[in-house]
């Protein structure tokens, strides 16, 4: 998909990177807050009512996918772990704490492109268990 092309990149290699880019800063930020024990995300996951080991839970997922992110062999598999994740919040949004799902809709959509998009990586993979 980053083929180079008279060495420039594609406009949908820059493309993906800048979502890869934007979703791990977002992530990290997001991640770190629930690792960190923000009050903010302490009264989230309270609200949740599962506990707070459930914060820690999210935020490590968040963190490790958002750094895998950056790395192009392992981007689908960080985006792939963020899917579900996204789910999660917008469901969570949607029928326990209320708010504004926008976000997380927003984010979903772009790890579930950029999971789409690196794709190719699990050819890569089944080639090489042969």
């Amino acid at each position: 998909m980053t083929t180079l092309v008279r060495g420039k990149y594609s406009a949908a290699a820059i493309a993906l990177w800048i979502a890869q880019i934007g979703a791990a800063g977002m992530f990290l930020m997001a991640g770190g807050l629930k690792l960190a024990g923000a009050p903010a995300m302490v009264q989230l996951f309270d609200a949740i009512g599962i506990g707070q080991w459930f914060r820690y839970v999210t935020g490590a997922i968040e963190v490790v996918s958002a750094i895998l992110l950056f790395v192009p062999s392992l981007a689908f598999f960080g985006a792939l772990a963020l899917v579900p994740t996204m789910i999660g919040a917008v469901l969570t949004h949607l029928f326990i704490v209320g708010g504004s799902p926008a976000a997380s809709i927003v984010l979903l959509a772009t790890t579930a492109g950029i999971a789409w998009a690196r794709r190719d990586t699990l050819s890569v993979v089944f080639s090489q268990l042969d």
